[in-house]
């Protein structure tokens, strides 16, 4: 018969086992919702190799100072003259990992919430409400509340006005000029910590994209002194944990964010001098990920791991973009490019979808100012098919005298291209074509001079096609129906007569040839084997890195 002392010891040992099974069952729940292998060292990447991604670009901001206010060129950027729209590297790096905006896009660029759990917009498209989600703090522990939104609002009018060199008012109810991106804005309140209430004067319907940018960051009100341009006090994913001016910048994993923690402990991003040194870096294992590598970069490397019979472990990624590479046109009045029938001849000359197959950095045809990833997209490369003999009938309108040389001027990123649409355009006995090949500096001045007649840009935004009825513009394009067109898009009160008025604005444009949009533009992200969790597209607006992780 078993004793008292027997049956103590199968209690205690049932006891042991039953605590030990417990342990093991908690240890992998952890495991599992923090990436890590069942038993370390094994099933998985070691903690070094998960906790760190290295991750190489081509361009680093000299400053970390994204506000609106800041002056211009501050970020350290090399500006393309040629470019409209770009985003700063200081921009593509902070937002979404650093800070965080109102609103925020997807990799489809679509919107959706950010620090604004949800909205509501009233009817007539002049109120929108925001709820602000609670329990967040900045990561130097202040609580980010509503008033934290209506002051960086308020700055971000401020801002736009010291750089606009006119007079806006600070506090609660804030007047601007129509040639600030946030548009028409009466009010910005706070009825309690919670609620953010934008009122408007007139309706803008591409408020609620604005503020998924820079204009729509929330800053810390009680940060008092600091220097923006080296520290960063945010509410994202990231905290700064060292920047080296035009070299390097590492995240750390932000342990008090609200949200769901970064996949990765740090994320370092170093600077190189150009795509080839990126790739290299990338072959030899210095980096785990290559963001926005050149085109020609990309296609090298895809080449050689298709040719290889030892797997190189990189995957090449081709991404959607916004930007948009346009042949534009001078519509001022000493230009030739005033005259719609010589401006559609040109469209008939050109080879479009040529040209949009054969560029390295080609993401499909385009036709109008409106790309497929923008609100108002609309398919409309069969208005002007590539038709030389239409072209020339056309060109016969016009004298001798009237159609001899037309002006082409363009930066040397463009040069092969425009070597190329000047062979095309000379196929026929005229016009011939002066391509002048410039500086930086002799371009931005001879397009603000308009002393030119075509010229290659890229617009890289989404709702930009408004440029072509601005004013201030560089295109000189003045269409009365144009400008109606366009203001009854910007009147639009919801998202569908939004997109539906945009529609029929690109269409009108594109019919009257206000320029020959050539081509979507594409990205490339390159990664070593393992990596998973990184952006594809849209990486030359924004780069947000929670989600990269290594195994």
């Amino acid at each position: 018969m078993r004793s008292r002392r027997d049956n103590a010891w199968v209690q205690w040992g049932v006891f042991l086992g039953v605590t030990a099974l417990l342990s093991v069952l908690v240890w992998a729940g952890w495991s599992v919702i923090n990436h890590r292998p069942l038993i370390p060292g094994f099933g998985g990447s070691s903690t070094e190799a998960t906790d760190n991604v290295r991750i190489g670009v081509t361009d680093m901001p000299e400053s970390l100072d994204i506000r609106p206010s800041a002056a211009a060129g501050n970020n350290g950027d090399a500006t393309d003259p040629t470019a409209i729209d770009a985003v700063s590297p200081a921009e593509r790096l902070l937002i979404g990992n650093v800070y965080e905006t109102l609103v925020t896009v997807d990799q489809q660029n679509r919107l959706q919430p950010g620090l604004a759990t949800k909205w509501t917009v009233s009817d007539d498209g002049l109120t929108y409400a925001f709820t602000i989600a609670k329990n967040v703090t900045f990561s130097n522990g202040h609580t980010l509340d509503a008033a934290d939104v209506v002051w960086s609002l308020q700055q971000a009018v401020n801002g736009q006005a010291a750089n606009q060199s006119t007079n806006q008012s600070a506090g609660n109810s804030i007047s601007n000029a129509d040639t600030n991106s946030l548009g028409n804005l009466a009010s910005v309140t706070n009825p309690d910590a919670s609620t953010v209430v934008i009122t408007l004067s007139q309706p803008n319907p591409t408020l609620l994209r604005t503020l998924s940018g820079k204009l729509g960051v929330v800053f810390d009100a009680e940060a008092g002194s600091t220097d923006y341009a080296t520290k960063a006090a945010g509410s994202g994913p990231f905290t700064v944990r060292d920047f080296q001016a035009a070299r390097s910048l590492t995240f750390a994993r932000n342990d008090t964010y609200h949200g769901t923690k970064a996949a990765s402990a740090t994320v370092t991003v170093t600077k190189y001098d150009d795509d080839a040194a990126l790739a290299k870096a990338l072959k030899s294992g210095d980096i785990e990920l290559a963001q926005n590598l050149g085109a020609n970069a990309a296609a090298t490397l895809q080449s050689e791991t298709a040719k290889t019979d030892k797997k190189t472990g990189i995957t090449v990624t081709k991404g959607a973009t916004t930007s948009k590479v346009m042949l534009a046109y001078n519509h001022g009045t000493d230009s030739l490019l005033s005259d719609e029938q010589a401006r559609k001849a040109f469209r008939y000359q050109i080879d479009a979808a040529g040209i949009a197959s054969s560029q390295p950095d080609g993401n499909g045809s385009l036709g109008g100012p409106v790309s497929a990833l923008e609100p108002g997209y609309e398919d409309l490369t069969g208005l002007f098919p590539y038709d030389t003999a239409q072209a020339q009938q056309m060109f016969g309108y016009f004298g001798d005298q009237y159609l001899t040389t037309v002006n082409l001027v363009v930066t040397e990123r463009w040069r092969t291209l425009a070597e190329n649409i000047k062979q095309q355009i000379e196929q026929g006995p005229r016009p011939s074509v002066n391509l002048e090949v410039l500086s930086d500096a002799e371009y931005a001045a001879r397009i603000q001079a308009g002393t030119w007649e075509m010229t290659l840009m890229s617009m890289d935004g989404t709702d930009d096609a408004g440029l072509f009825v601005d004013e201030n513009g560089p295109f000189h394009y003045d269409r009365a129906e144009a400008q109606q067109a366009y203001a009854s898009a910007r009147a639009a009160t919801n998202d569908t007569d939004y997109a539906d008025r945009m529609k029929a604005y690109a269409r009108l444009l594109s019919k009257d040839a206000a320029a020959d949009w050539l081509y979507a533009r594409a990205c490339f992200t390159a990664a070593r084997s393992g990596v998973s969790g990184y952006p594809t597209a849209l990486t030359d607006q924004r780069l947000p890195l929670a989600n990269v992780r290594i195994g």
